[in-house]
Formats: structure tokens, sequence, C-alpha cells
């Protein structure tokens, strides 16, 4: 009997246990979009819907073997990179990135995960986002981040506040520079109801998708939307096309949103299996099937 193997995306991130966000949040998207996901966890955080309470960042080591396990015993077909532990973290990842220059790589460079703040907890992160960019922005296919995430970074990199008004598409160029191909910024602009997604493309390309506001307050958005990149990009799907359709798999997912605790909604990232026992409108079919590129769009 011949049996057919999705393909693997490989994704660094933490584990929240709410399954909210972190690699929790990447398999179930990955699954959504006809995917398998293999995790290699960065860091085990103590949380629930409204805050971090406590996070256990894993050893540099133990991340190594736990990706090169998967590695070199499945055919990965594209990795996701998203909240890095420690500037340890971001070295051992990167030379593992280096060893599998054929892979495309979605980097959505969430804050580390930690409880509270200290000066020491502040320079840390500082030394982290100098590796994260120094280290791993070089080797992304497509590099994921908020605007205001990117002003941050930016400011951050130059010890220049004035970057902190910075447009999208000022912001991209700076990025693209530190040698991502592609930068997608969500929440580039808005209009009317609508939340414009904006990818920069180091030839000068720029490509605009949009989301319906959704009025609640998301955790896993991000990860929701770079998680579908990599597995859309898994299945040899072009960038373009592949942000255009994590682009729509995210509005109907966060259209469906709920709130299961007293804090954070989350995306709704099987919309598409509804429960009442009616057929699927061809509109809300299953990623990955041929309906795929007829969810909504914008």
């Amino acid at each position: 009997m011949s049996i057919h193997a999705p393909p693997t995306v490989l994704t660094f991130s933490a584990s929240d246990p709410t399954g909210a966000g972190g690699v929790l949040a990447d398999a179930l998207t990955c699954a959504a979009m006809g995917c398998h996901a293999a995790c290699a966890i960065t860091a085990v955080a103590v949380q629930d819907s409204t805050r971090v309470e406590d996070a256990l960042l894993i050893d540099d080591e133990w991340l190594e073997d736990q990706a090169r396990a998967v590695l070199q015993d499945m055919p990965v077909a594209a990795i996701k990179v998203g909240a890095v532990g420690s500037s340890d973290n971001a070295q051992t990842i990167a030379e593992i990135l280096s060893d599998y220059p054929e892979l495309p790589v979605v980097f959505d460079p969430l804050p580390a995960v930690r409880a509270g703040s200290s000066g020491s907890a502040e320079q840390a992160d500082v030394e982290l986002m100098a590796a994260l960019r120094q280290l791993i922005v070089p080797q992304s296919t497509v590099l994921t981040l908020s605007l205001e995430q990117a002003r941050r970074w930016l400011a951050q990199a130059s010890d220049d506040d004035a970057r902190e008004a910075w447009d999208a598409g000022r912001c991209a160029r700076e990025l693209l520079a530190w040698g991502a191909q592609y930068v997608l910024i969500t929440g580039a602009e808005t209009s009317g109801s609508l939340v414009v997604n904006r990818l920069f493309g180091s030839d000068n390309s720029v490509q605009s998708e949009s989301v319906e506001r959704v009025e609640l307050r998301f955790r896993g958005a991000g990860d929701t939307l770079s998680a579908a990149i990599a597995a859309l990009l898994a299945q040899g799907i072009d960038v373009g096309d592949a942000v255009r359709e994590a682009n729509d798999f995210l509005a109907q997912a966060l259209a469906g949103g709920f709130r299961l605790g007293m804090g954070d909604a989350m995306p709704d990232r099987l919309f598409w299996a509804g429960d009442d026992g009616s057929d699927v409108p061809e509109q809300d079919a299953a990623p990955g099937d041929d309906g795929a590129s007829k969810v909504r769009s914008h």
C-alpha cells in the first residue's frame, strides 16, 4: 500500500500551554494547511491567557539535538523560526540553517518568553535581538513582523528613536538590507475596517494583502500567519502566492476566533472543519484541498 506523506515543516519556538501560540499553534496551523509539523522547543512557558508567569529556557545543546534528530530522520521541506530563548539559541539555530541552505525559512522574531522584566533581562533581550539580526535574518526567505515590531527593532539596532516613526516601506527597505529575501510587515496601514499587510521583496516588489479588523485581542495571530506561510512554501508554492493564501487563512481564522480563558482570544485554525453537520461551503474548503485558493479574500 502506498502512503502519501505530507510535507514536513520544522518549527523552532516556545511551548505555550494554552495552545494559543508557540509550537502548538504552529503544529495546528501546519496540519490545517496540509503539512506535518515537527517541533524543536526553545522555551517552556508557564502561562495562561492573560500573562506569562515563568519560563524555562532550553539549553542550546538540547535545542540542537532536538532539531538535528528530526532533520537527520525526516525529509523536512521548510523551517519556521518563532520565539528564540537566548542568543546562544540563536547561534545554534543559525548554524543549523546554514547546514540546510536549500530549505525556505520563515522567521517570525517574537519576543523572548520571559516573566516580568529586570535590567539583566533587558540586556539579554538586546543581545538576543542583535544575534537574531546578524545570524538569522540573513538566512530568512520571509521575515514577518508587525510595523510596531519593525520600528522598535530598527530603533534599537541603531540607537535612533526617530525610527519609531518610520512608515512600513522605509522599515522594510532597512530590514531587506539586513539580508532577508522578503519582508512581510503586518499592520502596515489601515483602510476603513481593513488592516493591510504588505510584502516587500529584495527585487523592489510590493504586494498588499488585507485582513478585516476583528474587535478582539488575539494571541497567536502572528504564529498562525508565519506557520501558514511556511507550510505553503513546504508545498512548493512561490512566496507571493504563499503569503496571499496564508493571509486569507489568517483572515478567516481571526473572523472565527474565540476566547476560552479570561484573557486573550485565539484564532480558530480549524474554521473550515465546522461541526454543524452541513456541507462545507466552497469558500471555506480546507486549505490544501482544491478549494484552497477560494478562501475569502479582501
